[in-house]
């Protein structure tokens, strides 16, 4: 069976059984800032759980694309070491929301595992929980009697809290779960020793496929366990583990999940794959098979490789790869990039980003493997460097802070450090590179700690938060609930109200602000919202104001008003951007595809797949289209609740990376220009937009151009900066009608100027030179010297000053000092004789002096310069150097 039958076998059956099939969520989470990443298959169903949202089912099953790679769950570091660990990975999960349980749950997985996949029941185990006296958590009896007459009390294996019991986080919903094993050795194996024996114990063939999680608490924040109001199932089933069961196989990588990307890797390298565990070639090759899956994904759904955040991952995994492919298999020029058609062609039909954006995809990864390739280069000279310096000396261990340095600023990865070091008989400062790394992220750490309270819950059974923005920006509402966080802005309030008129900041467009109007036993209060976020799919109030607890939980009415003049501001910028998409893809092509994007009442930045600078005429015809646009007064034609597929026969264009439901909102500014899918406020009109103008266009990393535009209000005042500053220009050139005549006038006249100083000062040089040429001295080894504070113009004229003498005065030694215009600037000039027989070198002569003028600076052996702060130490300087030469 091979893998794509396998995850369409899994799928078939669950929609046998009245599941709602519906697509994976994209690796980078969105909305939820508990995660990064998404890093399991009920991320995306997390507000169902939480009470925050209606699911589209009470019975869903899915394949979700899934990445451990920072937080709790990170499994980077195992990745091509054993035969089962990966970053990103599938997993196959069939989901209750308030319906079936425990029952249909176990049957269920018993009869797909068993009589569709034909798995041997006999090397099946399965866990149940055996409770836990600390949480008051009995055990889970229930699971215990439904497993028995199935697979027999032989095969059940007692976990503790650590093993069955699966929580989503420090807070929020958890429960007990059942977990199946399954048990891959030969036969003699299994003979000598019961698989029963080494269930979690990290043998890779015996190993975890299933979990099913029976979702019964709530976790509150003082760690205390609430039963839910409705219980829930939650089942995750590695993809890959699963294929390795059913196909026979050893390993993860040797089944087709993984087989057709390792044949070009070894076509690439010339290498065999052998499948050994530790045979550096293998792991290298398991490595790149694996990571080149995460980053290829994760570009397709908007994220670009960077230096911080999310971005920052990405670019870590795809560095790992690439220095396994340098130091292992030979690769000095960019290779994965050429693994991506294999994959996305693998991938059509289950995630389809990757081979529409396949293009794109590459480029990025070669860019980035170009760039890492060139640092691993420079890498590796600073370790020679490292490594002298330490042999001079008779040291053998690189400390901990120039490791830190190596990876922090240069991009070093500290294993690959390490490797090199042993390979030339050195070893690495582990412990002083740990405190340097912690040292940095308790820097980072220091202004982003928050903790947050329980919520404080006002309205039983509500059933979700119904927005009602984008018919209005006043309603009367009730307060749901609200929680005080604690953050480095100090105490805020996080309030939700029912029906809510204000936009929670997502798709790039920020959250609203205004007002709350509470009535509390006759009197008015007021609340001040400053931003509106969204946490999962729950849109927050943000507030700051101080002791208002009282006032949310006895308000007897509330009034929400939105600021509507911003959000008619932030309105017609959001507009504008999908004006400006469109016109982009016109002007520069199809391939054009946003990549990010900022709307705001100030202005609007969006961020675009385009490869090259947009020319000044581009830019200008796309601004005058978009423009044409606003002045056709095109009518808003927005289309609520349109079934997917009816969209995007549309035409409308959804962005790579959101996850969109059954039913979407599409944005229309007429068919035949612009439709997108959008969650976003608009204006009714294009002509309320009433102006764009570019204020910028520049890169934001490989293969993604930002442009950055004003609208409306901020555009006119922008045009009307620019004329009063034209006003002024003309009113101080006396040119009223051509002021680029004027001012072509005044450089030329300015040119010419310069022209004449550089005469005069060159003149003054030669003066000097001469001067100097009177003051040379003898020294006992018999070469020229001259050591004299000079009155020179700039910098550049004592190093010419300093040429000069020298090819006018064999064997000169010379030390100049000038201050130029307070800056005391020194230049050092040593003869062949004095570098070759007794080894000096000008640039470390210079930094010497320089310490005199509280400066630095560096240069050739035999010519360098430095700069300074104190003109007052120029003459202990000319002293020290005249004792040095003389």
């Amino acid at each position: 069976m091979t893998s794509s039958e396998i995850r369409q076998h899994f799928l078939d059956f669950f929609r046998s059984k009245d599941h709602l099939i519906v697509p994976s969520a994209p690796l980078v989470a969105k909305n939820d800032p508990t995660l990064m990443f998404n890093n399991s298959g009920m991320a995306q169903f997390k507000d169902f759980f939480l009470g925050n949202g209606t699911p589209p089912s009470k019975r869903v099953a899915d394949t979700q694309k899934c990445l451990r790679v920072s937080g709790k769950h990170n499994d980077l570091e195992d990745v091509g070491f054993d035969t089962y660990h990966h970053t990103m990975f599938e997993m196959l999960g069939n989901w209750s929301f308030g319906d079936y349980f425990k029952k249909e749950a176990i049957e269920w997985a018993w009869e797909l595992l068993t009589e569709v996949y034909k798995l041997p029941k006999d090397r099946l185990y399965v866990s149940v929980f055996k409770g836990d006296e600390k949480d008051n958590v009995p055990f889970d009896q229930e699971a215990w009697d439904l497993w028995s007459p199935i697979v027999g009390e032989e095969r059940i294996i007692l976990g503790n809290k650590k093993d069955n019991f699966w929580e989503m986080g420090d807070t929020g919903p958890c429960g007990p779960c059942s977990e199946i094993h399954v048990d891959l050795r030969p036969q003699a194996d299994v003979d000598a020793q019961p698989g029963k024996e080494l269930v979690n114990a990290d043998h890779p063939q015996v190993v975890e496929i299933w979990n099913l999680v029976f979702m019964q608490f709530q976790r509150m924040a003082n760690g205390s366990l609430e039963p839910l109001p409705a219980r829930h199932v939650d089942t995750g089933m590695g993809f890959e583990r699963l294929c390795m069961a059913i196909q026979a196989k050893m390993s993860n990588y040797d089944t087709d999940v993984f087989t057709n990307t390792i044949k070009v890797i070894e076509e690439l390298s010339g290498k065999t794959y052998g499948g050994t565990p530790r045979e550096y070639a293998d792991v290298a090759m398991r490595v790149i098979a694996d990571h080149i899956r995460a980053v290829s994904f994760a570009i397709a759904d908007g994220l670009v490789p960077s230096n911080a955040k999310a971005g920052y991952v990405i670019r870590r995994i795809l560095r790992r790869a690439v220095r396994y492919g340098y130091s292992y298999l030979g690769f000095t020029e960019p290779f994965m990039t050429k693994l991506v058609p294999t994959l996305a062609k693998q991938f059509d039909g289950v995630f389809p980003e990757l081979i529409a954006q396949q293009d794109f995809v590459a480029t990025v990864i070669r860019e980035e493997e170009a760039a890492f390739l060139r640092t691993l280069e420079n890498g590796l000279k600073l370790l020679d460097k490292i490594t002298a310096e330490l042999t001079d000396k008779n040291e053998t261990i690189i400390n901990g802070e120039t490791v830190f340095e190596l990876n922090d600023t240069f991009g070093f990865p500290v294993d690959l450090t390490a490797l090199i070091a042993r390979e030339k008989g050195f070893r690495i400062d582990e412990e002083g590179y740990q405190n340097a790394l912690q040292a940095q992220k308790q820097r980072s750490r220091k202004d982003a700690a928050s903790s947050a309270g329980d919520w404080v819950e006002l309205v039983d059974d509500n059933d979700g938060v119904s927005f009602v923005g984008y018919d209005q920006t006043e309603a009367d509402a009730q307060i749901i609930k609200y929680r005080k966080v604690q953050n480095k802005q100090g105490t805020q309030y996080q309030i939700v109200i029912d029906p809510t008129p204000f936009y929670a900041e997502s798709g790039g467009q920020i959250g609203d602000t205004g007002t709350l109007t509470l009535t509390v036993g006759g009197e008015t209060k007021v609340i001040t919202i400053s931003d509106t976020k969204k946490e999962n799919d729950l849109s927050i109030l943000i507030s700051s104001d101080k002791n208002i607890d009282e006032v949310l939980q006895q308000a007897t009415a509330v009034s929400a008003q939105v600021d509507a003049h911003r959000r008619t501001l932030t309105s017609s910028n959001h507009s504008a951007t999908h004006l400006l998409h469109a016109a982009l893809r016109d002007v520069l092509g199809t391939h054009v595809a946003q990549k990010g994007s900022y709307v705001g009442p100030d202005a609007l930045r969006f961020d675009f797949s385009h490869f090259t600078k947009v020319t000044d005429e581009e830019l200008a015809k796309v601004e005058e289209i978009v423009n044409a646009k606003i002045r056709e007064n095109i009518l808003l034609d927005e289309r609520r609740n349109v079934p997917i597929d009816q969209a995007k026969a549309l035409g409308a264009m959804a962005l790579f990376g959101e996850k969109y439901g059954d039913f979407v909102r599409v944005i229309v500014f007429d068919p035949a220009y612009s439709v997108e899918l959008c969650g976003g406020t608009h204006v009714s009109a294009t002509g309320q937009i009433g102006l764009f103008k570019f204020t910028s266009e520049g890169s934001v990393s490989t293969g993604v151009r930002r442009i950055e535009a004003v609208t409306s209000e901020r555009a006119l005042a922008m045009l009307n900066e620019q004329q009063a500053i034209l006003d002024q220009l003309k009113e101080l050139l006396k040119a009223p009608k051509d002021i680029v005549k004027a001012v072509e006038s005044l450089l030329q006249e300015r040119s010419q100027l310069q022209k004449k100083i550089e005469g005069f000062e060159n003149e003054k040089v030669q003066q000097l030179k001469e001067q100097l040429l009177t003051k040379v001295s003898q020294t006992a080894t018999g070469h020229s010297l001259i050591v004299e504070r000079v009155d020179v113009p700039s910098a550049d004229a004592l190093k010419q000053l300093a040429y000069d003498l020298k090819a006018k005065i064999d064997d000169l030694a010379l030390v100049l000092g000038a201050d130029v215009s307070g800056k005391p600037q020194l230049a050092v000039m040593l003869p062949d004789s004095l570098i070759q027989g007794k080894k000096l070198q000008a640039g470390q002569i210079v930094k010497e002096l320089a310490r005199e003028i509280k400066g630095g600076g560096g240069g050739q052996p035999f010519f360098a310069t430095a700069g300074g702060s104190d003109a007052s130490g120029l003459d202990a300087a000319l002293a020290k150097g005249r004792e040095v030469l003389a």
